[in-house]
């Protein structure tokens, strides 16, 4: 919750009792809700068919006695965690049961455009769509919400967004590795209020945190380590993540996967689509709060200025013990741009890149597949992040200076600060489809459905002068 302004109480639809509006301060009363693992069939050419369902309809109780309407997937409210492992072919079947035209993409997955579920594979009321990939890609954290164009922001706002985690290891989901989505939300009178998602420079600034679903969540920890996997799942707000009581704690990956070794930090910070890995210490009989701390340094209208509590942990009196972290995560190594790389300069202002607004007609840039280019990201206004669809990056400076060490590892999202410089070492794959368009674009929601969003595909070696620089009107792709 805001710890300056706190607005009603909230939790997930039928888990949990809460206190009643208007308390001053954190109660920490509502047990953490765990998203369960989506279950899955074999099909007979051996693909992993995941069933996912885009429900409208959702009466969720967040304030005792006051019923919001949401949207889930597979539910009322958020979905479930889809997990998959190197090698397997997965076979997403999604069903649009919700009174709009939505899409369902694929956040962080390397799969060819067509499978993306980006603004060109809009799934109408009662119809399904089906995107099938070979999983090729390190461990990783992902998630999936929906992309359709202009109402981007409210669909996730409603409720439609959960986990797409690769790999597996010694980690136990649900016990001591555990998803942490934080999302910040607007209550009038007990109800979630959509009021403000697609208005003013940045859209929806929530006062009442929920994580998982669950205001004022506490988490009973039985082991000396736990590994979270936190989400921003928020339209526009900034964390910066720690503990109430200073204690440093080891960042093991980021977006798209592993750090080579772990980083020993005590805050994070975390934009709308990031994810960030960490492990954390505990010791038995005690408890702590995770909170977000405002900062006001280049920062703009707020996004990063509140503070917020987040969730309370709480250890049992004897806790399980833990293999300490290794000095060598395995993380993939860097590899850096080669001599001579292209580099591709992109400008953001208040809602264009490079003085233009979305334009679903138009690709702007051709990509050869297998390329390894360099991408400038001048921020010349207020905060802004920049998402790359299909790739994993590296962060080769910002401003001049290289990363924190808790950013060095694989990213898809980049926050930058209002007027700051990025440069990205880009890594695109061989899905070449010179028809096909992925997205590169701001993840605040409000600033993407505004048009601050572009167009690139991928084509063979040698053939980049021969892709249309046009899609026909009301074309789909998938």
């Amino acid at each position: 919750m805001k710890r300056r302004s706190v607005l009603s109480l909230a939790l997930f639809s039928g888990f949990l009792a809460a206190c009643g509006d208007g308390v001053p301060k954190s109660t920490f009363g509502n047990k953490l809700r765990i998203p369960p693992l989506a279950g899955y069939t074999v099909d007979p050419d051996g693909a992993k068919r995941f069933e996912l369902s885009l429900d409208a309809g959702g009466r969720t109780e967040f304030v005792p006695g006051r019923f919001s309407e949401t949207w889930g997937v597979n539910g009322s409210y958020l979905g479930p965690a889809v997990r998959a492992d190197r090698g397997d072919r997965v076979r997403m079947v999604v069903t649009n049961r919700l009174p709009e035209t939505s899409t369902l993409h694929w956040h962080g997955m390397r799969l060819p455009a067509r499978m993306d579920g980006g603004p060109h594979q809009m799934i109408d009321p009662g119809a399904t769509w089906t995107a099938e990939w070979t999983i090729d890609q390190p461990a990783m954290t992902g998630w999936f919400h929906p992309h359709l164009h202009e109402e981007t922001a409210m669909h996730v706002h409603r409720g439609l967004a959960g986990l797409f985690l690769i790999g597996r290891d010694s980690w136990r989901y649900g016990v001591d590795d555990i998803p942490l989505i934080i999302q910040d939300k607007v209550f009038d009178d007990g109800e979630m209020s959509t009021s403000g998602v697609d208005s003013g420079t940045f859209g929806l600034l929530g006062e009442t945190i929920l994580v998982n679903g669950v205001r004022d969540p506490y988490f009973e920890v039985t082991t000396t380590l736990v590994r979270f996997r936190l989400l921003n799942a928020s339209n526009a707000r900034v964390y910066r993540v720690g503990f109430a009581d200073g204690r440093a704690f080891d960042v093991i990956a980021g977006d798209a996967g592993l750090l080579e070794r772990p980083a020993r930090v005590d805050r994070v910070k975390i934009s709308p689509g990031e994810r960030v890995e960490i492990v954390v210490r505990f010791t038995p009989g005690e408890s702590v709060v995770m909170d977000s701390r405002g900062e006001t340094a280049r920062s703009a209208n707020d996004i990063e200025e509140d503070d917020f509590d987040l969730i309370k942990f709480v250890a049992a009196a004897r806790l399980g013990e833990s293999d300490d972290l290794p000095a060598s995560l395995g993380g993939v190594p860097a590899v850096p741009p080669p001599a001579g790389a292209r580099v591709r300069r992109f400008s953001l202002s208040g809602s264009e890149i490079n003085d233009r607004d979305m334009d679903m007609t138009r690709i702007d840039e051709v990509v050869p597949a297998g390329a390894h280019e360099i991408w400038e990201i001048d921020n010349t206004t207020y905060a802004h992040n920049f998402h790359i669809h299909e790739v994993s990056f590296r962060i080769l400076d910002i401003d001049g200076a290289p990363p924190p060490a808790y950013q060095a590892g694989p990213k898809d999202t980049v926050f930058l600060p209002k007027q700051a410089k990025a440069r990205l070492s880009v890594q695109f794959g061989a899905h070449a489809d010179p028809e096909s368009p992925y997205m590169y674009h701001c993840h605040i929601l409000r600033h993407e459905d505004k048009g601050m969003m572009g167009q690139f595909v991928i084509a063979s070696p040698g053939t980049e002068d021969l892709v249309p620089r046009r899609i026909p009107p009301g074309h789909r792709h998938g």
